[in-house]
């Protein structure tokens, strides 16, 4: 049996700028964080007295015989991808919802890539594991992501990833004093607004005609470098509210999806209540809401947001790895008219 733990992530700066079609132009980067929430995968050999040799268990349980009859796209890419063909079980668990704008749907394909290649007896690169969860969702399901949730749950940590026109993707880790980390940390709240959404489709309705919204995305970019002046250079970090403000106002211009009433509603509710800036995670249109709020005001801006569940977290510095590892026998490599006599006369 194999357990694998990844990580969710929080982008703080620069998202949209991490999307393939913008960053292959112009180039991008983000400013973003791992936290101590994860997504668990557990795999297993799949013993042959099923009628199934596949199993799936995640929101839904499916039991196949063959790899095209796994409904779960991620699942059946990553086994055929990876060419696993002896039967295996796979379960999910996550401590945060799915299509949250945590970066859940990449953390769960970093974290079943790692447990199958441990599966196989291979233990790989986090370079390895972003590159290939990079090609799997958006080469071959072809879907609407960036480039930044891969390489988050890959590595972990606290990182400015920058993305060349070449296509390389370089990680910088953020070094900072355990004083101003705690500073930063206790400045930030997490709140869950309850409203699920795919990220892909928010995505889809501004990434095809990013070119048109340069200005807004080349302002994305500048707000990196800006960010980490505030952080890395122990200004006053109340200026990094305010950023976070501009970001999200720029962001709500990309396209009508990425805000509605209600969620506008909740951020000027914690706006009046003494928060400086905000954010919904992610891609938009839902999820979790992200706040900068001074530490002595936490408690009012939680009083407000009192409908909505607050999610104490804190910075996590581990990628995706194994957690436990217990090898087990290869009933696909046993002789089959051995096991048949030994279960012959064990009946």
């Amino acid at each position: 049996m194999i357990i694998t733990r990844t990580p969710f992530r929080i982008s703080l700066f620069g998202g949209g700028t991490d999307y393939p079609s913008w960053y292959r132009q112009h180039g991008g980067a983000v400013l973003a964080t791992t936290i101590n929430k994860h997504c668990y995968i557990t795999c297993r050999s799949l013993p042959p007295f099923f009628e199934h040799r596949w199993r799936v268990v995640y929101s839904r349980t499916e039991t196949c015989n063959t790899i095209d009859e796994i409904r779960h796209p991620t699942t059946r890419e990553v086994l055929r991808f990876l060419r696993i063909n002896r039967g295996v079980e796979i379960h999910h668990d996550g401590d945060l919802p799915a299509r949250s704008g945590m970066g859940s749907s990449s953390a769960f394909t970093v974290g079943l890539l790692m447990a199958l290649h441990a599966f196989e007896g291979r233990m790989v690169s986090g370079r390895q594991l972003a590159d290939e969860c990079i090609h799997i969702e958006q080469e071959v399901l072809a879907e609407t992501v960036g480039s930044q949730d891969q390489v988050c749950a890959a590595y972990g940590g606290f990182n400015r990833v920058d993305f060349a026109r070449s296509g390389e993707i370089t990680v910088r880790p953020i070094i900072l004093p355990p004083a101003r980390l705690e500073e930063l940390t206790s400045s930030l709240m997490l709140f869950y607004t309850g409203i699920r959404r795919t990220a892909a489709e928010v995505a889809a309705s501004y990434v095809p005609s990013l070119n048109a919204r340069a200005d807004q995305l080349r302002r994305l970019h500048r707000m990196v470098e800006e960010a980490m002046g505030i952080v890395c250079e122990s200004q006053p970090l109340e200026r990094l509210g305010g950023l976070l403000h501009e970001s999200w106002m720029i962001k709500r211009s990309l396209s009508h999806l990425v805000s509605n009433g209600p969620l506008d509603a909740m951020y000027e509710t914690a706006q009046r209540a003494g928060a400086l800036g905000g954010k919904l995670t992610g891609a938009g249109g839902g999820g979790f809401l992200l706040l900068f709020v001074p530490p002595e005001r936490r408690r009012r801006v939680r009083q407000a947001l009192n409908t909505l569940v607050h999610v104490p977290f804190a910075f996590d510095g581990s990628g995706s790895r194994v957690i436990f590892y217990d090898p087990e026998p290869d009933y696909a490599a046993a002789d089959a008219d051995n096991l048949n006599r030994a279960l012959s006369d064990f009946r």
